[in-house]
């Protein structure tokens, strides 16, 4: 596996956040990162937090790294992209202290509601 910075998704999950006024979510403490060689199979994107225990041992809050499979996120039209950007973003908890919302409210209903949402705010 193969990482790297990812920018240009950082940017449209930034427009999101601002957007959407989801002001829970710290942004210097999120970071989008694009891997390469996963043999993961059907995921596009993972939400990565920084737990409990290594807040304590590295004396910081809470801390986030989204991660968009370059082998089948880049394939998506620009419409799919924004909806896996939100689908991650909905894993973050308004708490922001490393945790995870899971699949009972991270789904399609939620997930295109906030998508209408932020398309009618652009």
């Amino acid at each position: 596996m193969r990482y790297e910075l990812a920018p240009d998704i950082q940017r449209i999950f930034e427009d999101v956040v601002r957007k959407l006024g989801l002001f829970h979510v710290k942004l210097g403490d999120v970071v989008c990162v694009r891997s390469y060689g996963s043999s993961a199979r059907g995921t596009l994107a993972r939400c990565h937090g920084l737990g409990k225990v290594m807040q304590l041992g590295l004396g910081r809050k809470g801390f986030y790294v989204l991660e968009f499979l370059h082998e089948r996120f880049d394939k998506l039209d620009e419409e799919e992209k924004i909806k896996v950007i939100i689908h991650e973003l909905m894993h973050i908890p308004k708490c922001f202290g490393g945790g995870f919302k899971h699949h009972d409210f991270v789904n399609d209903r939620n997930i295109n509601k906030v998508y209408e949402r932020y398309m009618n705010l652009k």
